[in-house]
């Protein structure tokens, strides 16, 4: 199961008009990340392992740290479609067969060792780009509605020469966003921010309470 993360109540601006709107929706920017606690834990476990990525034992978190150092010279937009495929291919698991719980944000060790659902594969790939060398200003992890599967689903963009790629545990292929129609984001995040996301024109009003997605979640 995806969060049910509530995005909490606030008014923000919309986000700089310089950067393209992802889905073509209109953005609205806080910096404050308490509404989202699941994904402020799993920054704080990834900033504990990352001390240990080049000396643990394990053979796949080894694998994954040697393709990390490979990729590292290459061009940014083959790095995403190496770290695309490389991440998918751990075996979808859910948080109920992990954790015994409806929802676990892991992070990336965890998922080497567990694998996981659809936010697992986004953030493994997220940590994966910024040891790479990529901002955090360049990726977000988006909750979004699949329309097509009528269910949550979470996949990775990033933000790189004037465009934005969509990064899906369920696509080899990167796509950029203009071209993923089956999608509708509820939020996006990074380490620094979150955007709630409203359905374009940006006449229409923008509430100052954003409500629990509770019952917008599903298997994904």
């Amino acid at each position: 199961m995806l969060a049910a993360a509530i995005l909490g109540c606030f008014i923000a601006s919309p986000v700089s008009a310089g950067a393209p709107a992802l889905f073509n929706t209109v953005e609205y920017r806080t910096d404050d990340l308490d509404a989202l606690p699941k994904w402020k834990a799993t920054l704080s476990r990834i900033a504990k392992e990352q001390t240990y990525y080049a000396e643990s034992r394990s053979k796949a978190v080894r694998v994954w740290q040697a393709m990390i150092r490979e990729q590292r010279n290459h061009r940014q937009i083959d790095q995403l479609r190496s770290v695309n495929r490389f991440i998918n291919q751990w075996r979808y698991r859910s948080d109920s067969y992990n954790y015994q719980t409806s929802d676990y944000w892991a992070s990336p060790a965890e998922f080497f060792e567990h694998s996981g659902d659809c936010e697992d594969y986004a953030i493994a790939k997220y940590v994966t780009l910024r040891q790479m060398g990529f901002e955090a200003d360049q990726l977000r992890l988006v909750v979004v509605k699949d329309v097509v599967r009528d269910l949550a689903h979470a996949v990775l963009a990033v933000y790189l020469a004037g465009d934005v790629y969509i990064l899906d545990n369920v696509n080899n292929q990167i796509r950029p966003h203009s071209e993923v129609a089956e999608y509708a984001p509820y939020y996006s995040v990074n380490e620094h921010a979150r955007w709630a996301h409203a359905a374009a024109p940006a006449q229409a009003p923008v509430p100052a309470k954003i409500a629990s997605a509770d019952s917008l979640f599903s298997k994904s």
